[in-house]
């Protein structure tokens, strides 16, 4: 048998949250609601056939008392006519438990809370009641901001347990868990009209119509989506592989250019540098050289001095290589008579 669960929708939490934060002293009442018991079977050819029971406890909705200790007297007896007077219109079968508030306390009941609570599971002959403890606490000194636990109990043997309760729309929730929670009205004309036109909505099974639509459009979708992962999972191990050849080439070609490097530096040609020597040993003998006496002249016919080779650095030079010296104005005019003759 697994362990109980008590549900409960959040609008219920919010409604015992703010009774408590608008009264001045600790609040209490009846809790009104539903308990199910569900039996599943599990059917192996191997094993043995496992039953598995799951008990749930909904709340619906609460009954605040007018004032504490209303419920029992001081002794823990429970008062069946202030009891009767709560209930008015609602049927003591829906009471499926009692709640309590208590400010700054710890989430542990006490010992009266036990004894009142096993009277009021013999006066309404329910031996599955549970009991539900609210106990907020102040954060801040100024008081802008409370914090509020909650928790639920259940005797078993007179041996109070621990229940986990679950909010309706806070988390995560698998599917159908509002559908689970039934719903908070249960009056004659509600019935009346869910059976008229409830097969409209609803189908053989208790579902709506547009739950199997839904479901099966889903299946639909996380086919194409696993299809979509497929493609682009082969896509990227191709890019991968892609990847992988073109940094292969990339070395190789690196490799290549640089081998190619050292090989047009060994087959260089080495630097020519000229010979002084050499052409220090062709000046001194070839210095009356026409090729060597050469000179360039300006616009005036004045002879331009070089400046590479000097005679004053060439000591060994010989004296053809200096320039004829002008003829005295005599022996012009002389050549000139034996010309004309």
């Amino acid at each position: 048998m697994a362990e109980p669960t008590v549900r409960l929708s959040g609008i219920v939490l919010a409604s015992l949250m703010f009774q408590h934060v608008n009264s001045d002293s600790d609040v209490e009442g009846l809790v009104l609601g539903e308990s199910r018991f569900e039996e599943q079977v599990t059917i192996s050819d191997s094993q043995p056939d496992h039953i598995h029971i799951e008990e749930t406890y909904s709340i619906q909705k609460h009954i605040a008392c007018s004032t504490p200790n209303t419920l029992y007297s001081s002794a823990g007896d429970v008062n069946m006519d202030a009891l009767q007077k709560m209930l008015a219109d609602n049927k003591q079968d829906s009471v499926i438990g009692w709640y309590r508030q208590r400010r700054n306390t710890e989430q542990q009941m006490t010992f009266r809370e036990k004894l009142i609570h096993e009277n009021l599971k013999s006066a309404l002959s329910n031996p599955h009641m549970i009991f539900l403890l609210l106990t907020p606490s102040t954060l801040t000194p100024p008081g802008s901001t409370h914090r509020t636990e909650y928790s639920a109990f259940i005797s078993r043997s007179r041996r109070f347990m621990n229940l986990s309760v679950l909010v309706n729309n806070l988390g995560l929730l698998e599917q159908l868990a509002y559908w689970k929670v039934s719903a908070p009205c249960s009056a004659a004309g509600y019935s009346l009209t869910m059976r008229k036109h409830g097969s409209r909505f609803f189908s053989s099974d208790g579902l709506l119509k547009e739950v199997s639509e839904v479901n099966r459009m889903n299946d639909s979708l996380q086919v194409e989506l696993q299809k979509a992962c497929t493609e682009v999972e082969e896509s990227e191990r191709l890019v991968e592989a892609l990847q992988v050849e073109v940094s292969a080439l990339r070395r190789r070609l690196r490799k290549e250019q640089s081998e190619a490097v050292k090989g047009t530096d060994s087959f260089s040609l080495p630097e020519q540098k000229n010979n002084l020597l050499l052409q220090e040993a062709i000046r001194a003998l070839l210095g009356c050289s026409p090729l060597f006496c050469t000179q360039t002249l300006t616009v005036q016919a004045f002879p331009v001095p070089d400046q590479d080779v000097s005679t004053a650095t060439q000591p060994n030079s010989v004296d053809c290589c200096r320039k004829r010296p002008r003829e005295s104005q005599p022996e012009r005019e002389w050549k000139r008579r034996r010309s004309e003759c």
